[in-house]
């Protein structure tokens, strides 16, 4: 008897679905879509720079280089505990005169500057300081989840514009949205741009007394919605 008021409820519901799923589809309805984009400029650049002892005589130690860093970051109004972090820290070790070894070491960083003005300042700095290895490791823009809440919005309000547009020599009227669904593809920071290091490089090479002003590469950002509206007379 339990097993037969099971299967009866169990019909109820699926007949439940079903019906649900025709007067869905029963509704006079349009399906429309729209996209928009729009270009931001970066506004946090992450640096990265590396200090290594060198295999001279009378080298300079990594601790003397960070210091001499650390203090020109400061004169450029760079806050160093909150721009500057230690990415890594490591030793090699070689031979020499085939019995001493003599420890190098190496010290990553990543620095976040704010615009491409910073960034050639810096770089003319690195520069001076015979810090040669330095790129740009990767752009971000800083209000990025607002700004795609805020396309999405608008792509969800062009969508409503081209439906009232299509069904309005036909003499229907657009009613509330019954599905919505959002196509947008997620951002991700730009890792590693060749093109723009190189750009920097050359550039530190032929001047030194002039900051370089970098014009860096607008992101693009889109959304794209697709909606059914339900259509009455």
């Amino acid at each position: 008897m339990k097993k037969c008021i099971l299967s009866i409820a169990a019909l109820l519901c699926t007949t439940a679905f079903f019906a649900q799923t025709k007067s869905f589809l029963d509704v006079p309805y349009l399906e429309t879509s729209a996209q928009v984009d729009t270009l931001v400029t970066p506004d946090k650049i992450y640096l990265s720079i590396t200090i290594q002892e060198k295999d001279t005589k009378g080298r300079v130690s990594v601790e003397e280089q960070e210091n001499k860093m650390a203090q020109r970051f400061k004169a450029m109004g760079i806050d160093i505990d909150k721009q500057l972090v230690v990415k890594d820290f490591s030793s090699d070790f070689k031979k020499y005169f085939l019995r001493d070894k003599e420890v190098l070491k190496s010290k990553q960083y990543s620095l976040e500057v704010h615009s491409g003005k910073q960034v050639g300042e810096v770089m003319v700095a690195l520069e001076q300081l015979d810090i040669a290895n330095a790129f740009v490791e990767k752009t971000e823009y800083s209000k990025m989840d607002e700004l795609e809440l805020e396309l999405k919005s608008r792509a969800v309000k062009k969508a409503q514009q081209k439906a009232v547009a299509l069904t309005k020599p036909l003499g229907r009227k657009v009613g509330m949205a019954i599905h919505i669904v959002d196509n947008s593809q997620p951002y991700y920071p730009r890792y590693n741009q060749p093109a723009m290091m190189v750009k920097m490089e050359m550039a530190a090479d032929a001047s030194m007394n002039q900051p370089l002003d970098i014009d860096f590469e607008k992101i693009k950002v889109e959304s794209l919605v697709n909606v059914k509206f339900a259509l009455s007379n």
